[in-house]
């Protein structure tokens, strides 16, 4: 099977509470969460998942905090020697506009997301509104229901809840198994005396809570939270 490196750009942050991270818990707590994209490096073809945000403002002493440089779209995939239309494919946690606002920049791209995520997409529901409706116009989208391998050694799971199609991207690696996951958290999800929190925005708090005990159950040898700043500081797989 196909082995692979995972590489975490930092495309942006956003300044939120960490309630919005963990249900129920750390509620007045305010924290920066990075935005990724994370470049997989291996096999025949260039793959991405989630592009991140097009546009940001974030004060310098944040990535001067953790260590990492924000950067835009295209300066982020430079430092892994890319340019946008080298990207073959581009594979989505979901479609909440911080994860997909670069996808027009890759004109080469088949884009891969969960049939149930991109209907919710095309007639999102007011509750949610990080749905932007014109954001996949010049992409090729490609759906897939439930649990699919999309290129050997990479597939995805289905977790919804925090949104109707998330999808977890499973990699394997030298290290071992590695999932990202399909939906917002940080470490505080994945607490060290065991168990798991439910992601703090959901649609279902039921499934978002089962999606996330999938993944911790799922036998994976590193689990990366989507928006945890620890994730940004190594390249995993090696």
């Amino acid at each position: 099977m196909t082995e692979y490196v995972i590489h975490p750009l930092v495309v942006g942050a956003n300044e939120t509470d960490q309630g919005i991270m963990t249900y129920l818990r750390g509620y007045g707590k305010r924290i920066w969460i990075p935005i990724y994209v994370f470049y997989l490096e291996g096999g025949d073809k260039k793959i991405l998942v989630d592009t991140g945000l097009e546009q940001f403002m974030v004060p310098p002493e944040v990535g001067e905090k953790y260590g990492l440089d924000i950067l835009e779209f295209e300066d982020a995939l430079a430092k892994v020697n890319l340019k946008p239309e080298d990207i073959d494919i581009i594979i989505h946690t979901h479609l909440h506009n911080d994860h997909c606002e670069n996808d027009y920049k890759c004109p080469n791209a088949k884009v891969y997301v969960q049939k149930a995520e991109y209907d919710f997409f095309l007639n999102p529901h007011p509750l949610d509104h990080r749905y932007y409706p014109d954001i996949l116009d010049d992409v090729e989208v490609i759906t897939v229901e439930g649990d699919q391998e999309i290129v050997d050694g990479i597939s995805v799971m289905l977790t919804p809840g925090h949104t109707p199609g998330g999808q977890s991207v499973v990699v394997n690696t030298a290290a071992g198994k590695v999932i990202i996951t399909g939906f917002c958290c940080n470490q505080g999800n994945f607490p060290p005396q065991g168990g798991v929190v439910t992601p703090g925005v959901h649609l279902n708090a039921i499934e978002a809570y089962e999606s996330i005990k999938r993944v911790k159950e799922a036998g994976a040898d590193i689990i990366l939270p989507l928006h945890d700043w620890s994730v940004g500081t190594k390249v995993w797989g090696r």
